[in-house]
């Protein structure tokens, strides 16, 4: 069995707002002495409805309330949840930044942290010199860092640049050059706030496979909150769902990606607009109408992997003549495109233009899904992009099939597979 490398009990934090310390300085004299001296809880900072003692909900803020859960040496878990659901407290709670008001944390080993892109950059030293002073804030001591200092400046990519000053470097260099310090870390336990959304594409696919290999390789224990559902499932074992300072849901990553997108989208399968002033659009193209339509058995059923789907639409043509197409983009909420279809281009007069199209059943995969329609003209000039018009949620099913974990890809197609038994039997 794994040990346990964070053990979290009922961990709780209150913020005051609007006021730092206690509002009086005999107060906070007290809370010194309390806190740090004597090493009592807060006796100003644990007001809460089960006190019964004069708590103003105007006045104070439940950053978190009783969270409890444990991680295991070498697990990859992430935090989910939307702006103000507590994951930055948690982390800095983790990070000892930060005390809980109430509930106690274990942990076993030594902890980084990466809470902020560039933590001990100076704008007037070089690439190198802060790659130094970084990796020493960070934790790293100084033949440690020399030891590892042609694998940082090969991860950034910036090597031409490296006795620059970084202030001026651009954003992009700026967070490849910082995160690439922290990526060499050698903690047991790795923190690490949202800091993938900066960057592009390419170094952030970079980043998430250097802190898959650390903890496939290494063995180390990573916490990771991000934004990018995707960059979730792709890296996390396990997940945790934040609510407004509650625990909401805790399972694998997946699982917990699905629930929880499909808490914070409304799926929304049909929309229809009466007249062009009303509906989305510009000057050339105004939507009236676009629909899903399940081929259910009864139309109470969920909608599965089995089930084919029709999408249709109809939009104004309020231009000239034209030659128009219509482009169907199917995205997963992990943020990944499953594919993009194109009409065949028509010769369209002013006036109301209808599309349909089919998607079977048996080729998605369970999961969450929108659909964007744009329209273009003569193949190659867009004239409007409808994002996000149709949004549906794709229920598992197995069958007689005894396999229950998670079925691995952005889509699921039944094709002809056959297996037969070769004529040359072994004795």
């Amino acid at each position: 069995m794994q040990d346990v490398v964070i053990q979290v009990e009922n961990v709780s934090k209150l913020y005051r707002l609007g006021v730092i310390g206690t509002g009086s300085l005999r107060q906070d004299v007290q809370l010194f002495w309390n806190s740090t001296v004597l090493g009592k809880k807060d006796p100003f900072f644990t007001l809460g409805p089960e006190s019964g003692v004069g708590y103003d909900s105007s006045k104070y803020l439940w950053a978190l309330q009783n969270i409890s859960f444990e991680v295991k040496k070498g697990e990859v878990w992430g935090i989910v949840g939307q702006n103000g659901a507590g994951k930055s407290t948690l982390l800095k709670i983790l990070s000892r930044i930060v005390r809980p008001t109430h509930g106690v944390i274990r942990g076993k080993g030594k902890v980084s942290s990466l809470l902020e892109v560039g933590t001990g950059f100076h704008q007037e030293l070089t690439g190198r010199e802060n790659i130094y002073i970084s990796g020493y804030i960070l934790g790293m001591k100084k033949d440690e860092i020399r030891s590892k200092f042609d694998e940082i400046i090969d991860f950034s990519g910036i090597g031409k640049f490296i006795d620059t000053p970084v202030k001026r470097y651009s954003s992009g260099m700026y967070v490849r050059l910082a995160f690439a310090v922290a990526a060499h870390l050698e903690p047991d336990i790795l923190i690490v706030d949202e800091v993938l959304a900066v960057g592009d594409a390419e170094f952030q696919k970079k980043c998430l496979g250097k802190m898959r290999e650390v903890s496939q390789t290494d063995g180390r224990t990573i916490l990771f909150v991000s934004h990018s559902m995707q960059a979730i499932t792709n890296l996390c074992e396990k997940a945790i769902w934040l609510q407004g300072g509650k625990v909401k849901q805790i399972g694998p990553a997946t699982s917990i990606v699905n629930s929880y997108v499909s808490n914070i989208q409304k799926f929304q399968m049909r929309q229809q607009w009466a007249s062009p002033e009303e509906a989305p659009g510009n000057d050339t193209i105004r939507f009236h109408s676009v629909e899903l339509v399940p081929e259910l058995a009864r139309p109470e059923d969920p909608i599965d992997i089995r089930t084919p789907l029709k999408v249709r639409f109809s939009f104004w043509n309020m231009g000239e003549k034209a030659l128009l197409s219509t482009g169907l983009h199917l995205f997963s909420y992990g943020g990944d495109c499953i594919f993009d279809v194109p009409s065949a281009a028509i010769m369209c007069e002013p006036g109301l233009v209808e599309g349909e199209c089919s998607i079977p059943g048996n080729l998605l995969n369970d999961g969450s899904y929108y659909i964007s329609l744009i329209v273009v003209k003569d193949t190659s000039v867009n004239l409007f992009y409808f994002e996000e018009c149709i949004s549906f949620d794709v229920e598992d099913y197995r069958g007689d099939i005894k396999w229950f974990g998670k079925w691995m890809g952005a889509v699921r197609p039944k094709l002809p597979f056959s297996l037969k038994q070769n004529q040359n039997v072994l004795n």
